[in-house]
C-alpha cells in the first residue's frame, strides 16, 4: 500500500451522523485522519470516532500513547 507523505486533503464534509457534532473540518495527512473541532472533543466523541475506525489508533489531541 502506497502512502502519501505530506499530502493534505480537506475535502470531506462534517456530517453529524458520521463525525462528532463539534467537528469543523476533516483533513487527511498521509494515512491519518485529523478532525478539527469548534471546541474540545470529549470521551463520547472519542468513542464515536473509534467506532468508525475500529482497526486504527484514535486519540484526543495531546494523547500520543
Amino acid at each position: 500500500m502506497t502512502q502519501a507523505t505530506g499530502a493534505i486533503r480537506s475535502n470531506e464534509g462534517s456530517e453529524a451522523e458520521v463525525w462528532p457534532l463539534r467537528t469543523r473540518a476533516v483533513s487527511h495527512i498521509g494515512s491519518a485522519c485529523v478532525l478539527e473541532g469548534t471546541g474540545e472533543f470529549d470521551l463520547d466523541d472519542l468513542h464515536l470516532v473509534r467506532g468508525r475506525f475500529p482497526d486504527r489508533h484514535v486519540t484526543l489531541d495531546g494523547d500520543v500513547t
